[in-house]
């Protein structure tokens, strides 16, 4: 019996609305175990997806040099150096107020991959492991590309188990 994405699928699917603010999305990630929802519209079909690395990325400075004061005035200098600091030491208050507002339709990835309910797993592997890295879950649409379900990388693992178990 060969697998498809409806044996796969989680069809209790946490989604959130493009005019949803960064905020309300914050709080969703707060509220569920899951490193990203799908972005459905008023009719339920897919429009993006968002992760928490779209938001981390509101946060990542720009520019990742440290300008850091030598000397005491009038004779100051600066001594620059490239850093990537680490999470925790970001300022984010001053990001989330700045952000807070931003609708997350600017901030989500628009070019979703989708599959169907009859999509063979093998289909579903080569999204899952395929060339894009950041390919984490695969949302599952009807014909009219209405959410059904979702498909995370955790749940093929746990099918195959499952499989081998019988």
């Amino acid at each position: 019996m060969t697998l498809t994405a409806r044996d796969l699928m989680e069809s209790d699917v946490k989604t959130v609305s493009p005019d949803d603010d960064v905020a309300a999305v914050f709080k969703r990630f707060a509220r569920y175990e899951f490193s990203g929802f799908p972005v459905v519209d008023d009719d339920d079909r897919v429009v993006g997806i968002v992760t928490e690395s779209d938001l981390v990325d509101l946060f990542e400075p720009e520019d990742e040099t440290l300008w850091i004061p030598i000397g005491l005035p009038p004779f100051v200098d600066t001594l620059s150096y490239q850093v990537k600091p680490p999470w925790a030491d970001l300022d984010l208050g001053v990001d989330m107020v700045r952000n807070a507002d931003k609708p997350i339709s600017e901030v989500m990835s628009a070019d979703v991959a989708t599959v169907t309910p009859d999509t063979d797993v093998d289909d579903v592997l080569d999204l899952l492991v395929g060339g894009d890295p950041d390919i984490n879950r695969v949302p599952v649409v009807d014909d009219d590309d209405r959410i059904v379900g979702i498909i995370a990388r955790q749940d093929v693992i746990r099918a195959f188990r499952d499989r081998r178990l019988e």
